[in-house]
């Protein structure tokens, strides 16, 4: 993810830190304590970012709370058939959380794939889709389905996320195999939040596919893997507190050689552990994502 950043002039109770870069590589990171609760008032000096194993200068730094564009997936195969009111009521305490500045649009899969016609910020209309629009099928298609919310996403500004709940693991996906979502996600920049639900089908326990965690991982998002509806709320509840909880970091490359990049994000303070995306493409040509707007309040 790289594009270019002008020096702004912030207000400082926004705690929001920019210096002029040509390219910046920027990375949204997770912050969690011991007891797994998200720890938002820490500060640049806090954080290091190594690319390929060195230590990089940070030129960006925000703590503030950033607005978010997301698609929200819900697996609608057979195997959800008992429990898709729980999920429709658990993924509306996502929607009911979300900011007048964020953006998202809902989803639903199976063998047949089926967004929300456009981006919006109205919790009603989203809510309203969510109960009325999403359709039943057979085969959970998880690869397209995920492929298809990052198209969704092509072309939107800023922090750029799919939310992808599933109860079962990929079966025959049409376009995509699990290598095709992650190259694009970590070439593109987009986070992916992966909530999966142990189900029983036929008499028979299933489990989310296991690459969910991975790609969940190495795109800087998070993983929660459920054995009871029950937990269906407070996991979505979570998931939106972090996605406006969490740090925005950059930084200048020094070499733009066109290959994918290792990074590691640290953090100096004991007992806090740090989550964000793993790697990222070192080309001027990568897709610009996921960097806040300089320029906005």
């Amino acid at each position: 993810m790289l594009t270019p950043v002008l020096t702004v002039v912030l207000p400082a109770d926004q705690q929001a830190l920019f210096r002029s870069s040509a390219t910046t590589v920027g990375i949204y990171a997770t912050v969690v304590d011991r007891d797994g609760r998200l720890v938002p008032d820490l500060r640049e000096e806090h954080f290091e970012v190594y690319d390929n194993g060195k230590l990089q200068p940070l030129t960006l730094f925000k703590s503030d709370v950033q607005a978010i564009t997301v698609v929200v997936m819900l697996d609608t195969s057979g195997s959800m058939t008992l429990n898709l009111d729980f999920l429709k009521i658990a993924a509306e305490r996502f929607v009911l959380r979300l900011l007048p500045a964020d953006q998202a649009r809902i989803g639903s899969f199976s063998d047949k794939i089926r967004i929300s016609p456009q981006f919006t910020s109205s919790r009603d209309d989203l809510v309203r889709y969510l109960h009325n629009d999403i359709q039943f099928g057979n085969p959970t298609f998880l690869w397209d389905a995920i492929d298809d919310s990052m198209s969704a996403l092509t072309g939107r500004t800023g922090r750029r996320v799919v939310l992808i709940f599933t109860d079962g693991e990929d079966m025959t996906s049409q376009r995509n195999e699990f290598d095709d979502v992650l190259e694009r996600a970590q070439k593109d920049g987009f986070m992916v939040y992966a909530i999966g639900l142990e189900g029983q089908v036929l008499g028979r326990r299933t489990r989310p596919d296991r690459n969910l965690r991975r790609l969940a991982a190495e795109t800087g998002g998070g993983h929660f893997e459920l054995r009871d509806t029950a937990d269906l709320n407070t996991t979505f509840t979570r998931v939106a507190d972090e996605l406006h909880r969490q740090y925005v970091l950059g930084f200048s490359p020094e070499n733009l050689d066109g290959t994918v990049h290792k990074l590691e994000v640290r953090v100096k303070v004991p007992g806090m552990t740090v989550r964000a995306r793993q790697s990222y493409v070192a080309s001027e040509e990568a897709t610009a994502a996921a960097l806040p707007d300089a320029t906005a309040p």
